[in-house]
């Protein structure tokens, strides 16, 4: 089976790969699981001093890397280029504060000595998605190794050469060679991987379908997971929110990735006495981003990653609008032969349409007006999906007691939705559970071990 990487911005085939047969798979988690047997005896120095050259190449070859990212799913280079110089961060954040995140916790008890103490599980499996190709890797990468965990990773199949070039990042770095292995194969792959007894735990970050399926089966092989879905997190503007800060930041959020951003906001709830002006400032912004080839500075947001994406984001607003919603900025599709699609805006999609009860993952915003606060409220919180959310208000108050009622995994006040290293990241209700980042994410993957000392 041969894995290709198309460019979405011109549907041309860049690259072909031959799929890891099942044998080399197994090969490959058998060197895995006798790396770890040295890896998890290193020192937090020796992790350290690997993970902040890591951070050093991603930051010295961050334009090359980005390229890469661009060509494969088509987000604007700019944006590539942040993406790896994140990475960086992450990795210089868990160098630094991964051995005090997991030193012995000692506990008050009836013992003589009593303590908690944070031991590395093994081989890790990441099953990664292909929006932020780079960023969601690393988020998991840095803390697994320098918990002294390995890691291998099942990419999505359009950025196979993103999943090399991390396997490439982490061995110029000097770690050894088997601590992180990229494995191409296709998604039926995965439940042998994880049947593998030295798979310990799984990781993912991807669509609600595809994290039940992961889910199923290492709970039939009684393996931890973290998982990482999707989300249509909710923007509420009050009457008290500076509008022009409120509408750039939700033009922003909405069209960050081209608007293919799990943490994107997607549902903007705005009270009704100030909805109309909201609404004129948000078209006139999102009229004037500009689109193009995406290897250009010039371009503020580019195709979809796939052609397929973009028709299955036409069906979800077609539907929405035969079911009632209004349409408040055309856009779509110009070339149905195309990946790009064109910021639009919706407005009051009806219960049991598309857009009001899945995720539209590209340029489309929906808005909803409300009465007052408490219906606001109401409609953050119908939803199956509770990844984050962010409220605008002049009132920090008022915006901490909303935050605080918001169903999600983390709420912004006056601020965009975006994750970060100290941060904990993740969501409840169908956008998953567990954690990443912070030092909450460095523990998911360790046994939590008591000891007891009469």
């Amino acid at each position: 089976m041969a894995i290709q990487t198309i460019n979405p911005a011109t549907n041309e085939v860049i690259k072909t790969f031959e799929a890891h047969t099942a044998e080399q798979v197994e090969q490959k988690l058998k060197a895995a699981d006798k790396a770890f047997q040295q890896w998890k005896n290193t020192s937090f120095e020796e992790r350290a001093r690997l993970m902040n050259r890591c951070a050093e190449i991603l930051e010295q070859d961050a334009e090359k890397y980005g390229r890469t990212i661009t060509l494969e799913m088509g987000k604007p280079v700019k944006d590539s280029i942040a993406e790896v110089q994140k990475c960086a961060k992450v990795c210089r954040y868990y160098a630094e504060n991964a051995a005090d995140f997991l030193k012995d916790e000692e506990v008050e008890s009836g013992a003589s000595r009593s303590l908690i103490a944070y031991e590395p599980l093994g081989v890790v499996l990441a099953v990664m998605p292909w929006n932020f190709p780079f960023w969601q890797v690393f988020r998991f990468l840095a803390p697994a190794l320098m918990a002294g965990n390995v890691g291998v990773l099942k990419h999505a199949s359009n950025v196979p050469q993103c999943a090399l070039a991390i396997e490439e990042i982490i061995h110029k770095a000097g770690f050894p060679k088997e601590v992180f292995h990229t494995l191409l194969v296709e998604s039926k792959a995965v439940d042998a991987i994880i049947e593998n007894p030295v798979v310990k735990a799984v990781t993912l970050t991807g669509s609600e379908g595809a994290g039940s399926k992961v889910a199923e089966k290492a709970g039939s092989e009684i393996k931890k997971t973290v998982l990482e879905l999707g989300g249509s997190d909710p923007f509420i503007i009050l009457d008290d929110a500076d509008l022009d800060e409120a509408s750039s930041v939700a033009v922003k959020s909405r069209m960050v990735n081209t608007g293919q951003s799990c943490i994107a906001a997607k549902r903007f709830i705005v009270l009704e006495g100030i909805a109309d002006a909201f609404l004129e400032k948000m078209k006139e912004k999102m009229q004037a981003l500009r689109t193009g080839n995406p290897l250009t500075d010039e371009c503020d947001y580019g195709p979809l990653a796939r052609k397929d994406l973009a028709e299955e984001l036409e069906v979800q607003v077609q539907e929405s609008v035969k079911k009632g919603a209004k349409v408040v900025l055309e856009g779509g599709r110009e070339d149905k032969d195309s990946a790009y699609f064109k910021p639009m805006i919706i407005r009051d999609p009806k219960p049991g349409s598309p857009a009001y009860e899945d995720e539209l993952f590209g340029p489309v915003a929906i808005v909803f007006v409300v009465k007052d606060e408490a219906e606001a409220i109401r409609i953050a919180n119908d939803h199956k999906y509770g990844l984050a959310g962010t409220v605008f208000t002049g009132d920090k108050e008022r915006g901490l007691r909303i935050a605080r009622q918001v169903e999600t995994g983390a709420m912004f006040v006056n601020a965009m939705v975006a994750s970060s290293p100290e941060m904990p990241f993740g969501g409840i209700k169908k956008s998953g559970y567990g954690r990443e980042l912070s030092y909450i994410g460095i523990r998911e993957f360790t046994n939590q071990k008591s000891i007891w000392v009469g």
